[in-house]
């Protein structure tokens, strides 16, 4: 037998070597390395450090004003607000004259949509009519963030007998719907010989903040386990102020989106209690009362029902675009794509 040829030893560390039919020969690959002034990674790791900081507030207004949806919601809101505040600007007519003869015709010289079965002005009872719809909503979401703001802000922040209470009290008022509960409490005799616009909104509040309660609750769970929370108290500084100063301002963005949302929603819990019947008096314009009205002429003038309609609609729309947009904005995790 052929004697064996003698094998080399390759050292571990020896780079480009080839073995070859028990030979070992060496192969030079050459490296190209550019220069680093040639290549981008210095622009794309440089950070600005002279600039201050961005806040989570600074950085959700920066992503809202380039989103088109919050520009056209946050457009329509601004409106209506103006339309609600002073609808003396948009129309000259008087919402209460009513004439019979005019009754159900069509657009005419200084009443572009028409005028309702009894002769009433369509236009002006829509600019009107948005004042209450507005109100209502603006000030049952301002209860609902008070009330279910702060038993859920204490519940949360404290816990145990206190949470355990705000828990079974949601349960119980989250096991009757919203309007089915307005609609018991508007039957009272308290509120039914006294309908006014504070009534529709006491009784949206009663029903409304538990969900509220809710959502402040976990929001300031995950914030009171926060480092700052944690500093705040090794400082001396007690619970209650460490609420207020810290855990509170840094739980309000799920509260903000609610609240947006929600606005809307009441508006909407307005109308129907108003269709029903058992919202505002009939002495108050409302978009659900002028639905509820114009439901006896929805074969023959479909029109007188459409527009209301369509104003309320626009209006919920606008606010849920809103609380998206708002949604998005503050929760990254959130974000579509």
């Amino acid at each position: 037998m052929p004697d064996n040829p003698t094998p080399e030893i390759i050292e571990p560390n020896e780079p480009n070597l080839r073995i070859r039919a028990g030979k070992v020969s060496h192969r030079r690959i050459e490296h190209f390395v550019a220069p680093l002034e040639e290549t981008p990674l210095q622009t794309v790791d440089k950070v600005d450090e002279t600039s201050a900081p961005l806040s989570m507030w600074n950085q959700a207004w920066r992503s809202l004003r380039t989103q088109p949806l919050f520009i056209i919601s946050a457009f329509l809101i601004i409106l209506v607000i103006v339309v609600a505040v002073f609808p003396s600007l948009f129309t000259s007519g008087d919402p209460r004259a009513c004439d019979l003869n005019f009754a159900r015709k069509g657009p005419a010289e200084g009443h572009p949509l028409g005028f309702t079965f009894l002769g009433c002005d369509i236009y002006s009872r829509l600019i009107y009519g948005t004042q209450a719809s507005v109100l209502v909503g603006l000030f049952t979401t301002i209860g609902v963030i008070i009330i279910g703001g702060t038993f859920g802000a204490l519940a949360g922040y404290y816990g145990g007998w206190l949470d355990a209470i705000l828990a079974r009290l949601t349960d119980i008022f989250f096991a009757l719907p919203l309007i089915l509960g307005a609609i018991i409490i508007m039957q009272l005799p308290a509120f039914r010989d006294n309908k006014s616009m504070w009534t529709v909104i006491i009784t949206l509040t009663i029903f409304g903040w538990p969900q509220m309660a809710r959502i402040t609750r976990g929001s300031v769970i995950e914030a009171k386990s926060s480092d700052y929370v944690m500093a705040s108290r090794s400082l001396g500084l007690s619970k209650f102020k460490t609420l207020v100063k810290h855990v509170v301002p840094n739980s309000l963005a799920p509260v903000i989106v609610i609240a947006t949302i929600s606005l809307g929603i009441f508006i909407v819990a307005e109308a129907t209690l108003s269709f029903l019947g058992v919202g505002l008096p009939p002495s108050i314009m409302s978009w659900g009362r002028d639905i509820s009205d114009a439901q006896i002429s929805l074969r023959n003038n479909p029109g007188i029902l459409m527009w209301p309609a369509l104003a309320l609609s626009i209006t919920v729309l606008s606010f849920i675009m809103l609380g998206d947009a708002v949604r998005d904005a503050l929760d990254p995790k959130s974000r579509k794509g």
